[in-house]
């Protein structure tokens, strides 16, 4: 059940599995103990009372998120969310993991929340690159040696393959294409090396590139690109 409300787009399996937990959701009038419930469709399922459609083809938009705003829907203190920053006309869409406030670029956006979640998914291994505009000293063998992984106050970082794109004295701008995706990756692994992060930019997620789109803006991919895409992620598992 838990996957076909994520698959719905009703929140991410995480998500729908506290809601179950909270005893919001309903299977023909009765409330649903377990998210492990077999289902073969979402005939007579109900969150908070409102019926739930069956799922609609999923969906996938390219949203260059600026800095300062937060990858969440909600922030305790206020600051600003990308959902202050999206069209009042999009559908409800989840983030495909997160950016830091101030890290800037391509955010993918989907309605189905089990895709979210096999994206989001170590394994899966899909590419992702930033450029970092980085103050310090660094040499190209340096950024050549990322590409065995590193090693940081006893997290273990993978392959990350590291180029240095220009410099004007101290300045650079480096270019760094991974896999993992961990939390503050990139900038971690730059301050290890004695560089100080003043911008990071994602510019690509996989086959989906930041390009022209403007801050704020958000593209939708065409269904025969995501589906294609899609059957890539299958093959590459089989």
């Amino acid at each position: 059940m838990a996957k076909l409300l994520a698959r719905a787009g009703i929140a991410s399996r995480r998500e729908v599995e506290r809601m179950i937990e909270d005893g919001r959701v309903t299977l023909n009038g009765e409330v649903v103990k377990t998210p492990a419930t077999l289902l073969s469709s979402l005939h007579g399922v109900a969150v908070d009372g409102k019926p739930v459609a069956q799922p609609a083809a999923t969906r996938l938009f390219l949203f260059h998120k600026p800095s300062g705003c937060l990858t969440t829907e909600r922030d305790p203190r206020g600051r600003a969310t990308i959902y202050d920053r999206l069209p009042a006309d999009l559908p409800r869409v989840m983030p495909i993991g997160r950016l830091d406030m101030t890290t800037e670029g391509l955010l993918l956006l989907t309605t189905d929340g089990e895709f979210k979640r096999q994206m989001e998914l170590p394994a899966t291994g899909v590419p992702r690159t930033y450029r970092a505009r980085a103050f310090g000293d660094i040499s190209q063998a340096q950024l050549e040696d990322l590409i065995d992984g590193i090693e940081i106050d006893g997290m273990r970082y993978g392959a990350i393959n590291a180029n240095l794109e220009r410099r004007t004295g101290r300045n650079q701008w480096i270019e760094m294409t991974l896999t993992e995706g961990k939390n503050r990756e990139v900038r971690r692994v730059l301050e290890h090396l004695g560089l100080e992060v003043s911008r990071l930019i994602r510019t690509s997620y996989g086959p989906f590139n930041l390009g022209q789109l403007a801050p704020s803006a958000v593209e939708e991919v065409k269904e025969h690109d995501l589906n294609f895409f899609r059957k890539s992620l299958t093959n590459a598992k089989g």
